[in-house]
């Protein structure tokens, strides 16, 4: 059985980049990070808990590849370039087989993002994942929650829904095929964060946030904080291509509501339209304009013929679902 130092040494500590911003990473009391001259540091912190958040036997390459895309994520989400982060890890036990893959899932994703992993801990307890990211983003060119404005475009990157439709083949709440279940599950087990979207939105886009929870959710915190209301149009909700072949109600509900996405909701100006689909194109992510900023508060639903969606999805919530 590994120790805890072992287990660090084997499968979490390697020589640092050559252009790394880490003075002094996995080893010590903390870690030391020297960001660059006049950027500002964007940090975000994410749990998962093995059967809240991940199937207990979700594969661990997968696993360790969703830990740190969810985080990513949220770098993306403010238009942040990502430069580091922390593994806080509670293991049932030091298992070399699960922790090979693990490692190796969550590194490779670090370095394709050149995020260098810089400490943490580790310890025996009940499958958990805690990471914390740091990223940099010049001043006043971050995409915030409250810079939404009256006017603004509403757009969504990639697809939806389809996350939710592999959670429920797995929790067999109605027949998916193993075809279509093949198909889903890649958008469950392992996001694509967008990173290259979020940096080409800058100084293009008011306001952000990646669609971990639902997207009327999550749309919902902009409206919030920006004080500002919205209106849908939720058969222009881009579902992915097996959620597609499924009725429309279903399609409705779990693009709205279904979560895992880890797309990007943004609000932009009407004149930058063109902007935006550049931005999209030179960052290889495909966007759809779903609705508009309004100043009447609260979040409206039409269809394609422009007739109200009485239904209100609900979004995952930890304390209530």
């Amino acid at each position: 059985m590994l120790s805890e130092f072992e287990l660090i040494a084997r499968y979490f500590s390697r020589p640092p980049a050559p252009d790394s911003r880490t003075a002094l990473g996995v080893g010590d009391d903390c870690a030391l990070m020297t960001p660059a001259p006049g950027m500002q540091l964007a940090i975000s912190s994410d749990m998962l808990v093995s059967g809240r958040h991940f199937l207990p036997d979700a594969d661990p390459h997968l696993l360790g590849h969703k830990c740190l895309a969810v985080n990513l994520s949220d770098l993306a989400a403010m238009g942040a370039h990502p430069i580091a982060f922390t593994l806080a890890l509670a293991l049932p036990e030091a298992d070399a087989q699960w922790l090979a893959p693990f490692s190796q899932g969550m590194l490779a994703l670090a370095d394709a993002h050149g995020c260098e992993l810089i400490g943490g801990d580790t310890t025996k307890g009940p499958l958990t994942i805690s990471i914390t990211i740091f990223g940099e983003v010049p001043p006043q060119q971050a995409l915030r929650r409250d810079a939404a404005r009256v006017g603004d475009d509403i757009w969504v990157s990639g697809t939806l829904g389809e996350a939710r439709l592999a959670l429920a083949g797995y929790r067999q709440e109605f027949p998916i095929n193993a075809e279509e279940l093949e198909q889903a599950a890649p958008r469950m087990h392992a996001p694509t964060p967008r990173v290259a979207l979020g940096l080409a939105l800058r100084g293009i886009a008011h306001a952000a946030i990646d669609v971990s929870d639902g997207l009327a959710g999550d749309l919902g915190h902009i409206l919030a904080r920006s004080r500002v209301g919205a209106t849908l149009d939720v058969d222009a909700l881009p579902a992915g291509p097996v959620l597609q072949q499924r009725d429309l109600h279903l399609r409705r509900r779990f693009t709205l509501a279904g979560g895992d996405d880890y797309e990007l909701c943004f609000t932009a100006p009407v004149r930058q339209r063109d902007a935006v689909y550049k931005a999209a194109q030179a960052a290889g992510t495909a966007v759809t304009r779903i609705g508009s900023i309004e100043a009447e508060p609260g979040l409206r639903l039409l269809d394609a013929a422009g007739e109200p969606w009485q239904e209100t999805p609900d979004s995952f919530d930890h304390f209530r679902t």
